[in-house]
């Protein structure tokens, strides 16, 4: 009995010593040469100049102080190959149709006639080529970004009709929003010579700004779906939508589970904020602390908050039992370039599908 009891107490320690090893090599910083290594190991067998794309990954982590584990590498390898399947400046079928579609739009907007849009593509572009012949050459959002460029700086009414706009909201090898990158473009790198648009063109740019956008904030998701999820909705709509989600079951009012739970654009309250006032006597909270907690949906310290907490009792006390965390958002997704009815559930889902076949080619 005596041995029997040593020999339990050391397979324990053992245990215990292979779980501690592991923690241990989870959280020890990597060398560059490997992480690359694994990089070009796990990405899809026909993606071109797999050590140029490991080595501007690897810089993207580097620079953001992002680990590099296994997970986080297989995440960005899944949301790059479903967005542009490794490719910079990805082909869009009927790019230039879009373009002008975009364009008779907006000169709608402002009412001006079509003919004399006719005539503002007539003239010739810093290339030597006429707008309209640049336009119907377009195959990607990189040449479509930069004939807009020119037509706002060089035509006058490029001026009028796009002052300050480029309907390439996305680019990249990630589709990042340009928007996002402008905004987090304090620590990029990377010189830079021409602008923040024009560097998310690039590999390097583009695989910066999407990392940073996938894995650059803090969450409590116990599955990398809801970061895809986010990737596509913007940060924390998974946790979002599941707040969403309880208030509805606390209040009875039905919610779209888009991850808005506040209007950023209004001082208006929007539908979330009108069912969650309806709770205000049993929360204990006025209108005021309402939104001034709600204007925390955007940061993970929402989930500390009184608002937050307190949501979840009421409707988990309601339903009888536990709540998700994290929901997929309802969001359906709209672009030019989209021609078939598309979720952000979808979305998600097909980047997952790609991370767990990376995950099985990295053996875990």
């Amino acid at each position: 009995m005596q041995a029997n009891r040593l020999i339990t107490t050391l397979s324990a320690l053992i245990l215990l010593a292979g779980c501690a090893g592991q923690r241990a090599q989870q959280t020890a910083a990597r060398p560059p040469a490997e992480v690359k290594a694994e990089l070009v190991r796990l990405m899809p067998a026909k993606v071109a100049d797999r050590e140029g794309w490991a080595t501007d990954i690897y810089a993207a982590f580097a620079a953001q102080k992002l680990s590099p584990t296994t997970q986080n590498l297989c995440s960005v390898l899944a949301v790059a190959e479903q967005e542009s399947t490794f490719q910079v400046d990805p082909t869009v079928p009927g790019m230039g149709k879009i373009a002008r579609d975009e364009i008779d739009r907006r000169a709608a907007r402002v009412h001006i006639p079509a003919l004399l849009v006719s005539a503002a593509l007539q003239v010739r572009s810093p290339s030597g080529k006429r707008y309209s012949e640049r336009l119907n050459a377009a195959r990607s959002e990189k040449e479509l970004s930069a004939i807009f460029d020119d037509f706002i700086a060089m035509v006058p009414l490029g001026k009028t009709l796009f002052a300050g706009f480029n309907p390439v909201h996305t680019a990249g090898p990630m589709q990042v929003s340009v928007e996002f990158a402008e905004q987090h473009a304090q620590n990029y790198p990377y010189p830079v010579t021409g602008t923040i648009r024009h560097e998310v063109f690039t590999r390097r740019g583009g695989m910066y700004f999407g990392i940073a956008h996938l894995l650059g904030y803090p969450v409590n998701y116990n599955d990398p779906l809801y970061r895809f999820a986010d990737f596509n909705a913007g940060w924390y709509a998974s946790r979002n939508a599941a707040f969403q989600n309880a208030v509805s079951r606390a209040s009875g009012v039905p919610l779209a589970l888009d991850g808005d739970v506040i209007r950023y654009d209004s001082i208006m309250p929007g539908t979330t904020e009108l069912a969650v006032r309806t709770l205000g006597k049993q929360l204990g909270m006025r209108n005021p602390a309402i939104r001034d907690q709600l204007e925390k949906g955007q940061t993970l310290g929402f989930e500390d908050t009184q608002l937050y907490k307190q949501v979840f009792a009421l409707a988990e006390k309601a339903e009888g039992k536990p709540l998700p965390r994290a929901v997929l958002p309802g969001i359906e997704l709209h672009s030019p370039k989209i021609t078939r009815k598309l979720t952000t559930a979808w979305f998600a889902k097909r980047v997952d599908e790609r991370y767990r076949r990376c995950m099985g080619r990295a053996g875990a």
